[in-house]
This record gives structure tokens, C-alpha cells and sequence, in this order.
């Protein structure tokens, strides 16, 4: 059952062409939102897409005033989309929602729900899904009791050996505040690692709240990023420029909410 909410959120997704199959399941996962409140915010990476357009007019998503629907004209991977989308963003709070990937019914209401108990938070996350081709969804591991994390905890707990790599949360589905997003540099220009390097910049700067109900449904398929075999060798290098910009943050003053300063 929806209900009433006062807390504006905009949903952020980037898109391209070649995921636009999926976009008409990140919509019905909005539509089934409790917390009504709320804008999506999607950012095609590309020119005008007939693709992308189709999927949203089938949806009826593109009927819909809460669509804010941009295109970047050129291709510019996932962490410029994103920036790009974020300077078009007014809300206090951000939801992240990968275009193939869904949030559960509840995500919105839990997720800024603990902001609004924690107001020197900066960010919340909850337990995701992984969302297999069977319809089956499998929770990812999941180390944190709920409540409030401390600045530096998902540093210290984001494990880089190649053989043993975790993240702590799932980075895909967290809850922004704005303001600490621009604190940490938006998305890093990173590859691969967009999110991860935000998400440990983020947990430097503030603490974060962390809930136990699960909050997003991480499609599993042939097509995403994290799926796919590369060349490219800079992997570990990224890793340790993150590990040593997150431990130089911790280091300055922690970031504040503007509500709590």
C-alpha cells in the first residue's frame, strides 16, 4: 500500500542503448514504490535513442510528469552520465538505480527513513538481491547490523585480494544525500569502479546508515559490465588510488548534513 510521504527523491538511472530492454522493469519497480514521493531521472548515454524512447513509451513511463528523461548527445560511460544527470537533480536525497537493475517495493520509504532517524548520515543502504535470468533472486552476503556506520567502516572492510574480492554493500543500490555527493566528486572517472570509489570516498567523509531490509534487485545477466572479459590491467592501480584518497579523507573533516550543522 502507498503511502503519504513529504521527502522528495529522485531516482537517478543511466542508460544506453543497448539496455533499454530493461527499462520497463526499473519503471514497474517504481510504480510499486510505498513512497510515493519521488522524480526518475534518466540520463541516455548517446544520442537521441529510438530504442530507449520506445521502451519508455511502451511502459508508459513517458506519459508519466515524474519521467525528467536527458541525453548526453555522445557516448561517455557510466560515471559522466551519472555527474551529468546529478547537476540536473534538485532533491536533498538521490536514489541510484542502475537501468537493469530493480529497487524492491519498500527501498524508497526504508532507505530515507534512516536518513531522516540518522540526520548525520549521509548516505543508506540496505541488503540487495541478486536477480537471476530464473526470476530467482539469491541475497548477496551481507556483514553490517543496521544502524549507523562509522566513517572509514566500508574502507575497512572492502576486501582487495584477487582472489577473496568483496565488497562490503552493494554500491548499486544506496541512498544519496545530495549534498554529500557533491562533497565527495560525484561518480569517479574511473573504470568499473565508478561507484565503488564513490561509495568508499562517501563512507571517508561521513558516516552512513545501514538497514536490514533488502533494497535492491541486482539483475544477473550476459550483458553487464562486471560479466564481461577485458584486457585492460589497471584494475589494482585504481583500487590502490582508492584505498589512498578514501584514507586521506579520513584524515580532514568530516562532512555534515546542512539540516545538522
Amino acid at each position: 500500500m502507498a503511502e503519504l510521504s513529504i521527502v522528495e527523491i529522485a531516482v537517478l538511472t543511466a542508460v544506453h542503448a543497448g539496455y533499454a530492454r530493461y527499462l520497463p522493469d526499473a519503471w514497474a519497480s517504481l510504480c510499486a514504490q510505498t513512497h510515493t514521493d519521488w522524480t526518475w531521472c534518466v540520463q541516455v548515454d548517446g544520442a537521441r535513442s529510438p530504442d530507449v524512447v520506445a521502451s519508455l513509451i511502451k511502459c508508459g513511463a513517458a506519459d508519466d510528469p515524474r519521467l525528467r528523461l536527458a541525453f548526453n548527445g555522445t557516448r561517455e560511460g557510466p560515471a559522466i552520465t551519472r555527474n551529468v544527470a546529478l547537476g540536473r537533480i534538485t532533491a536533498a536525497l538521490v536514489q541510484n538505480l542502475d537501468a537493469d537493475d530493480e529497487l524492491e517495493p519498500t527501498a524508497l520509504a526504508a532507505l530515507s527513513t534512516a536518513l531522516t532517524t540518522e540526520p548525520t548520515a549521509g548516505f543508506a543502504v540496505g541488503p540487495a538481491r541478486d536477480l537471476l535470468a530464473s526470476g530467482e533472486l539469491r541475497t548477496f552476503p551481507w556483514d553490517f547490523t543496521t544502524g549507523l556506520l562509522a566513517r572509514g567502516a566500508l574502507l575497512d572492510n572492502w576486501d582487495t585480494a584477487a582472489s577473496t574480492y568483496r565488497l562490503p554493500v552493494h554500491p548499486a543500490g544506496v541512498m544519496w544525500r545530495r549534498d554529500l555527493l557533491l562533497a565527495a566528486g560525484g561518480w569517479a572517472a574511473l573504470r568499473g569502479m565508478e561507484d565503488t570509489a564513490l561509495l568508499m570516498s562517501a563512507s571517508a567523509l561521513a558516516p552512513g546508515v545501514v538497514i536490514e531490509t533488502p533494497t535492491l534487485r541486482y539483475r544477473k545477466h550476459h550483458l553487464q559490465y562486471s560479466a564481461r572479459t577485458s584486457i585492460f590491467e589497471g584494475g589494482g592501480d585504481q583500487i590502490s588510488m582508492v584505498r589512498a584518497r578514501a584514507a586521506r579523507l579520513l584524515l580532514g573533516t568530516a562532512w555534515s548534513a546542512p539540516s545538522v550543522r
